[in-house]
């Protein structure tokens, strides 16, 4: 199979794009030929050819500020779809798969106008405007909630989950890691970690918290990069434990309860595994939609969720102590969060995919 995959701008985009493809050299072996179109300014231009994929680049900005700003965009926009034709027709795709972000209009338009089967991957419970730019034109959309099926059209879509749920699932627990974080595999823990960059106001917050929680517990504050915290901290506090970097996936395994985010690859990975959550949607992402994938998991029992304007040290007490002194509400979160996981994702995206080339090539 011949696969030309287009994503960038953010993680959320790319990382389930790179599962996908790694999913797919794994099925088809030498017979896979996978090469990725992306940003050429964006962080998909150095992550993808160090993950060993072709990379083709392309230049697009989102429409945003003035008339001058949207006018230079649908210039960049239209620049890059002829550039794009000229991708596919050097590559050849047997299939062409938008995984999200302003870039990937282009080349899904392209593949369209030249009759190459196409695809988008919509993460999140709200359209993105790239995918809503495209969905018209396209031969299938791949959504990870019920609540997208309402504004996607129903004939050609399939609710088959987000690539980063398989990779969670077959992710393998690694112990002498989750030692080296100074966590004790025989003690419940819960995991904190509110982005990769950190905040100075969330460490504050924690400093004040973290010592709150008293039940039998081990705690793992992820701080940040960009915000690493003074390590006498939590003095005196030998159950809490601060990096700035963890491995996420090395550990979700063996974590009881997850306080983080609610972006769409995260929540992936949490349900495949079914880890009770505290979520703390992110305010700052457009179309406030990190708000409204908690608030999936919110109806669905399988977390809580304290909005960022809400979020002090005793709101955030009050939830980690209700869950953990909870033990049948523990594990009926993680009941819950199971039956919203798509393990199976990669596996049954793929499947669609050689049913639609099959479909194609008669």
């Amino acid at each position: 199979m011949r696969m030309m995959i287009v994503t960038g701008g953010t993680g959320g985009h790319i990382y389930p794009a790179l599962a996908l493809a790694d999913a797919a050299k794994q099925r088809y072996g030498e017979q896979a030929q996978i090469a990725f179109v992306g940003n050429d300014d964006r962080m998909e231009a150095s992550l993808i050819p160090e993950k060993g994929y072709p990379f083709y680049p392309l230049h697009t900005s989102g429409l945003v500020g003035g008339v001058r700003g949207k006018v230079k965009a649908v210039a960049q926009m239209l620049a890059a779809y002829r550039k794009a034709k000229g991708y596919i027709h050097s590559f050849r795709p047997d299939i062409v798969i938008g995984f999200g972000g302003y870039v990937s209009a282009p080349l899904i338009l392209a593949a369209h106008h030249l009759g190459v089967v196409t695809m988008i991957h919509e993460q999140n419970s709200i359209v993105g405007k790239a995918n809503q730019l495209v969905m018209k034109q396209v031969d299938a959309i791949v959504c990870c909630y019920e609540r997208c099926l309402s504004q996607l059209d129903a004939q050609k879509t399939r609710l088959l989950g987000n690539p980063r749920a398989s990779v969670a699932a077959q992710a393998a627990f690694d112990e002498a890691y989750f030692r080296s974080l100074g966590l004790d595999p025989k003690r419940r823990t819960i995991l904190i970690v509110m982005g990769s960059l950190g905040s100075s106001s969330v460490n504050d917050l924690m400093k004040e918290a973290l010592p709150q929680v008293k039940e039998d517990c081990q705690i793992l504050y992820v701080c940040g990069r960009n915000n690493p915290m003074d390590p006498s901290a939590f003095q005196g506090q030998p159950h809490i434990h601060v990096v700035d970097y963890v491995e996420q996936l090395a550990i979700l395994s063996h974590i009881d309860l997850i306080v983080c985010r609610a972006g769409a690859t995260t929540l992936a990975e949490i349900t495949a595994l079914g880890v009770p959550a505290i979520l703390v949607p992110s305010p700052y992402v457009a179309h406030n939609h990190q708000f409204y994938n908690a608030s999936v998991l919110v109806e669905a029992d399988a977390a809580v969720m304290i909005e960022e304007a809400n979020l002090n040290a005793q709101t955030l007490h009050e939830a980690i102590a209700s869950i953990l002194r909870d033990p049948i509400r523990m594990e009926h979160m993680r009941v819950c969060a199971r039956k919203l996981g798509k393990p199976d994702a990669c596996r049954d995206i793929l499947d669609w995919c050689e049913q639609l080339e099959g479909g194609m090539n008669k």
